[in-house]
């Protein structure tokens, strides 16, 4: 069975086993997190009502994605500004869909 979930302003197409990476969720590795806005659900070609659906998942890490460096230039004004982000992210196992 899969589900499309919404976290983060995002929306991942899950199953039970897989792994997913998310933006931040507050929670140590090894507790588990609840995904309640589920906006599809189905098997194989057959879909399900998803009143009440939930997602259930396991926090797996904490991580910070790949670097990005934002550069700013102002032609003939002598303006630059290098700076960089590294955005925080969650990985989770998806342990049970419904």
């Amino acid at each position: 069975m899969f589900a499309v979930v919404r976290t983060g302003g995002k929306q991942y197409r899950v199953a039970a086993g897989d792994k997913i990476v998310v933006e931040k969720i507050e929670g140590e590795a090894g507790a588990s997190v609840t995904l309640g806005d589920v906006l599809l659900a189905g098997e194989g070609t057959e879909l399900k009502d998803v009143a009440g659906l939930t997602v259930a998942a396991e926090i797996i890490a904490q991580a910070k994605g790949e670097k990005v460096i934002v550069f700013k230039k102002r032609r003939r004004h002598n303006y630059r500004r290098r700076n960089g982000h590294r955005q925080n992210h969650t990985i989770l196992k998806i342990v049970s869909v419904g």
